[in-house]
């Protein structure tokens, strides 16, 4: 379907290696960007994304955000791959720019897909799970450590239904990724959430890469005790296990292992020894970190269903003091993620009541 007009705003690391693939299959892709030195090393030079064993240079149609009320031809398809704080603003802007089939994908991590049915429709978005690692420091330039071959995409629609837009959207990611649909993609959304919560924020307060995190002393512990919470709020919170990552149906346990065993995926299949998680990466270029769409938004809706998330909460708060200027991502950070372990908020290994559910 090469005659989809797409745009990818926000074009940060995922956003720019994924467009890439798009442009390099010949769509038609718009990059759309709020770092201007970005936008205009892409304009001069091409997107260079530097891959384990390759390297490649994509010239790329970019736009500031600026210049976006300069675009007047719809999008068939919106790739919204903005941090998840963005997500509302980013949607308004584009929403000029879509016609009455058009869709919008929140190609992102945490819960978003709410944002953006408010504010488009429920019948115009879709939701993504996204398995990638890559980074970006430099205008123009990303350094993709997963390449295609490696990537993972599920998408889905908020109904379950199959329709034609997005049939399109499997379609374009496809060239970025192996590309699944699920029928349940909030309950997919989550089992990346799970998968996210013990490791970006607790190796981001270390300050280091995640692989060297997790063989800080007593970091695992930390770590798993934060996504059992994960898993145990999201079991309450009516969500289905699901197989993502490649896994199979077969590969889910009846517990909270699953939490776990989605951890180790992602040391697996998406972490090289340099690997820094978002959280690291935006507090080392001085930004505001997703606080709140991980550790975060497990406290907040720990609370509102009834209850404490004592692990999470206690990651949060080290991560705010932060993001305050209080303390810096350090390996000195390390005792107080310790005093974690110490106190008594251990969460038994629980077996869930939910279903196996299983993506098609």
């Amino acid at each position: 379907m090469n005659d989809q007009r797409i745009a990818v705003l926000g074009t940060g690391a995922n956003g720019a290696s994924i467009g890439a693939d798009m442009v390099r299959a010949g769509l038609d892709v718009t990059f759309i960007d709020q770092w201007p030195a970005h936008i205009e090393a892409m304009r001069a030079h091409g997107l260079t994304v530097q891959m384990p064993d390759r390297t490649e240079v994509t010239e790329v149609n970019a736009y500031h955000l600026a210049q976006v009320a300069e675009l007047r031809e719809p999008f068939d398809i919106v790739f919204i791959s903005t941090k998840t704080y963005d997500t509302r603003w980013s949607v308004e802007l584009i929403k000029p720019l879509l016609h009455e089939d058009s869709v919008i994908v929140g190609l992102q991590n945490g819960m978003t897909i709410d944002v953006v049915a408010e504010v488009v429709g429920s019948e115009r978005t879709i939701g993504a799970v996204l398995g990638i690692a890559a980074n970006v420091f430099e205008p123009g330039t990303v350094v993709r450590q997963v390449p295609p071959e490696g990537t993972w995409f599920t998408v889905g629609t908020l109904d379950g239904e199959r329709t034609p837009q997005l049939e399109a959207v499997v379609a374009a990611l496809s060239h970025a990724g192996t590309t699944e649909v699920s029928d349940d993609i909030r309950s997919s959304k989550w089992m990346k959430l799970i998968a996210n919560i013990p490791e970006m924020l607790p190796s981001a307060i270390l300050g280091v890469p995640l692989l060297t995190a997790v063989g800080e002393k007593d970091m695992r512990k930390v770590m798993d005790l934060a996504a059992r919470e994960a898993y145990q709020l999201a079991i309450d919170a009516g969500i289905t296990m699901l197989p993502i990552f490649g896994k199979t149906a077969d590969e889910v346990p009846d517990s909270d292992q699953y939490a776990l065993d989605l951890l180790d995926a992602v040391l697996e299949s998406f972490s090289l020894p340099d690997t820094r998680v978002a959280v690291l990466q935006d507090w080392q270029k001085g930004r505001r970190a997703e606080l709140d769409g991980f550790n975060g938004y497990i406290v907040e809706l720990r609370e509102r269903l009834g209850g404490k998330a004592p692990v999470n909460e206690a990651i949060l708060r080290i991560g705010e003091r932060i993001e305050r200027g209080e303390l810096v991502p350090s390996l000195a950070n390390a005792a107080l993620m310790r005093e974690i372990v110490r106190e008594p908020v251990l969460v038994p290994a629980r077996a869930r009541t939910a279903n196996r559910g299983v993506g098609r």
